[in-house]
């Protein structure tokens, strides 16, 4: 071989070694590009992927490259950082689980990354920090820096700002009560006797609307009279026998009250029905009258009135107990009255309250502290509560929320476990339990917890919280439903739905400094400074601490907050 081609075949197999013995040079930001930038959060975490596009003739082909994701950021001059898991890519020749790059050609690599959020972290950068092993020969690459910036707006969701279940009370202003009695009468008769007024069921009902007549805490709401004929009989006379039968029983009621001098009974009605069918059907089935599957199966073949009245008559003829018992049950006027009891007006439950509690029931003193928006007011009325009626789970729950509302977490939760020991089960309870595990970040617990409280009204903003801290803000925004919370508005921004985020921010009853803050992001996201501005004022009058994040969000980085 001569010296020229000796000289070419060592050129040759240079070339060829250089894509293995080669040190890898060092990366470039601009291989890099990261989603979403800027970061977000996703429910209480950082997540995200950085996607390499590495040049042909870079990646040596016996490197193996152990990429790390790392955040940093300045706390209080010192330089903190976090680390999420590293990614390996490696060489063509690498024998590695990594993600494959060509010598020749390049190629991609994806690094993802998920980091826990820490308010810090809003102003951060993110690197990745390289390791190389090439054939067991270990080295470090300079970082490069890939995003920087966190939007944590979806952090703002926080079970803090859940209004905790209250265990109800069952006060009632007004309380209706129904007293009846029932006067017979004799076959194809119609007067009302001296015997069926001096049964004690009518004895009863008489004296109670004589005591409702004259109580100053009760009232005759309603008498009504319904009459009846039994069966067996022609239609025609059936329903003139009926008939009657009302008009007797309603001129005996009307002479009553005249005679007890009772002037004030809301409403007297009166009907009467021909043929009691339904009644007889009934009676029978309660009986114990030989065949009498049998009997009502024949008298159901007949839709026709005249001839089902015709084979009552037959079977009564057969069966004598029809005849006996039956029958005479259905020949009757019922008289019903509903009295209406008053209960104590707001001012008297309020003065007993203050002058002699015990004399209150358990569900007016939970009443009474329903009618203040005062939370220490609310605890004292709880506590009082609790400690005249030790039994009831309801006010020991209802001194947990008070303590929530007041920040008092530790104090809200030992209410919430003793309550769960006195009612196993109570979804009020449940979900309260459930607030106290987010505030933990115990959020399987929570799940748990918020699942036993389906159905409870005021479940549905607890667990819309519990899905965004999970980012899942679809769930979210089905649990939120038509709630109007910050929360419910939250999930709107976080779906990017706007203008449904506008009207639920409008529509909170008493907003706070985070529905203006949340108020200022919605203007952010549609480029509407003014909005910006005064909402950011008036939250941080609300809540001075908004001052500092809102110097830092990315939300507002378009605008000049340094003012604030």
């Amino acid at each position: 071989m001569n010296k020229s081609a000796i000289f070419l075949s060592l050129g040759a197999l240079a070339m060829m070694a250089g894509g293995c013995s080669k040190k890898l040079g060092d990366f470039r930001s601009d291989y890099f590009s990261t989603r979403p930038t800027p970061l977000e959060t996703v429910g209480q975490t950082v997540p995200g992927t950085v996607t390499g596009t590495l040049p042909a003739k870079y990646m040596v082909k016996n490197a193996l490259v152990k990429a790390t994701p790392v955040l940093t950021w300045d706390n209080q001059g010192v330089e903190s950082q976090v680390a999420a898991s590293p990614v390996l890519f490696q060489g063509e020749n690498v024998r590695d689980n990594g993600q494959v790059v060509s010598y020749a050609n390049g190629g991609q690599v994806s690094i993802p990354f998920n980091f826990e959020y820490r308010p810090e972290m809003a102003k951060s950068d993110l690197y990745l920090e390289f390791q190389v092993d090439q054939n067991g020969k270990v080295y470090t690459l300079p970082r490069v820096k890939v995003g920087n910036g966190v939007v944590a707006t979806s952090t703002l969701a926080s079970a803090a700002t859940v209004s905790p279940a209250t265990a109800k009370d069952a006060f009632q202003r007004v309380i209706s009560e129904k007293y009846s009695a029932d006067i017979h009468f004799l076959v194809n008769q119609a007067n009302v006797r001296a015997s069926e007024t001096a049964k004690s069921d009518y004895i009863d009902l008489n004296r109670r609307l004589l005591q409702a007549n004259t109580a100053p805490n009760m009232e005759i709401a309603e008498v009504s009279i319904n009459s009846y004929a039994s069966p067996e009989g022609t239609l025609a006379f059936n329903t003139q026998l009926a008939e009657k039968r009302e008009q007797n029983t309603q001129s005996f009621v009307e002479n009553q009250f005249k005679k007890d001098k009772i002037t004030e009974f809301g409403e007297l009605t009166s009907s009467f029905t021909p043929e009691d069918w339904e009644g007889f059907r009934s009676l029978v089935e309660k009986s114990n009258i030989q065949d009498k599957d049998l009997i009502l199966s024949v008298l159901s073949l007949y839709k026709d009135p005249e001839e089902r009245e015709r084979e009552i008559r037959n079977i009564s003829a057969v069966f004598n107990e029809l005849a006996d018992q039956i029958l005479p049950q259905l020949r009757y006027s019922r008289i019903q009255a509903t009295i209406n009891v008053i209960g104590k007006s707001d001012q008297e439950l309020i003065e007993l309250y203050n002058t002699d509690p015990k004399a209150l029931t358990i569900d007016e003193i939970l009443y009474v502290a329903t009618l203040t928006d005062d939370n220490t007011k609310k605890m004292e009325i709880y506590s009082k509560a609790a400690s005249l009626y030790p039994d009831d789970y309801r006010a020991v729950n209802n001194v947990g929320k008070a303590l929530y509302q007041s920040g008092d977490y530790k104090g809200a939760a030992a209410a919430f476990d003793k309550a769960a020991k006195m009612a196993p089960g109570a979804k009020e309870v449940e979900m309260n339990q459930g607030l106290i595990s987010m505030l933990n970040g115990n959020y399987n617990k929570a799940n748990e917890q918020l699942g036993a409280a389906a159905g409870l009204a005021e479940n549905a903003d607890a667990l819309g919280v519990y899905y965004l801290t999970q980012g899942e803000v679809n769930n979210a925004l089905r649990s939120f439903g038509d709630v109007k919370t910050n929360n419910a508005a939250l999930a709107q921004i976080l779906s990017k739905d706007y203008n449904a985020a506008r009207a639920t921010l409008a529509a909170i009853p008493t907003p706070d400094a985070t529905t203006y803050y949340l108020t200022a992001v919605l203007g952010a996201r549609t480029h509407n400074e003014n909005m910006v501005m005064s909402n950011l004022r008036q939250a941080i009058k609300l809540d001075n601490t908004l001052r500092s994040r809102a110097q830092k969000d990315l939300e507002f980085a378009e605008y000049n907050l340094s003012y604030l």
